[in-house]
Order: structure tokens, then C-alpha cells, then sequence
């Protein structure tokens, strides 16, 4: 790494200690995942044992699920008031964009009808 402009206190064998990961680095995603986990913890969502990406909340009455992959977020659940209430505190603490219904997703082509949710890897196979 080359010290920064301005930096004059410039001696052999010193290194530069970044004090938050830059986007495009090897760690980023990691702190960004670390990040991330903290808040829906600290917000009342469990982390899944068997997949550390997929946070939970769920109560008598509905159940939430966060399924997380770098940047990326996908949001179910059957408590529309819930899913609001999560989508307004990550509107807080990140700057988001909600894309609206799921439709592509990690090379599943996704598509909700009257008579369910159907998913395929069309393009995947192509």
C-alpha cells in the first residue's frame, strides 16, 4: 500500500490501519456481513444455525425470514406489518433500494401466481 498524500510521518516497516473496510477489498463483504448481522439480531431476528445467512422472527401469529447473500436481501414473510417494520429500521441505519417483488435471485427465475410461487433455473441451464 502507498501512503496517502499528506501523510509525513513516514518510516520503514510502517503500515496504514484502515478503521472500516473499502468496497472492493477482500474483507469487505465479511464486515459487511458482520454489519448486518448485528442490526437484525439487535432488531429481534434470530441467525439459523444451519445457514448463518438466514435471519428469523417469528412469533404465534406470523413468521419472517431475512436470507441474506453479500448485498443482497431477500424479505418473507406473512406479517405485512413485520415486513414493513423491518423495511423502515434498514431504511434507517443503510441507505436501501426495495426492488419490489422477488423475481430473479442467485439464478432462480421466480414467479408468483393465484395458484402458488413457481421457481426455475431457465436461465441457469441456458
Amino acid at each position: 500500500m502507498v501512503a496517502p498524500l499528506g501523510l509525513t510521518y513516514i518510516q520503514p516497516g510502517q503500515v496504514c490501519k484502515l478503521k472500516k473496510a473499502l468496497y472492493g477489498l477482500k474483507q469487505a463483504s465479511r464486515e459487511w456481513f458482520d454489519k448486518l448481522s448485528v442490526f437484525f439480531i439487535s432488531v429481534g431476528y434470530t441467525q439459523s444455525m444451519n445457514d448463518h445467512s438466514l435471519f428469523i422472527n417469528s412469533s404465534e401469529r406470523s413468521f419472517t425470514t431475512i436470507l441474506m447473500y453479500v448485498d443482497d436481501i431477500i424479505l418473507a414473510g406473512n406479517d405485512k406489518e413485520e415486513i414493513d417494520r423491518i423495511k423502515q429500521a434498514l431504511t434507517k441505519t443503510f441507505k436501501i433500494k426495495d426492488l419490489g417483488d422477488l423475481r430473479y435471485f442467485l439464478g432462480l427465475d421466480v414467479a408468483k401466481s393465484k395458484k402458488g410461487i413457481m421457481m426455475n433455473q431457465r436461465k441457469y441451464a441456458l
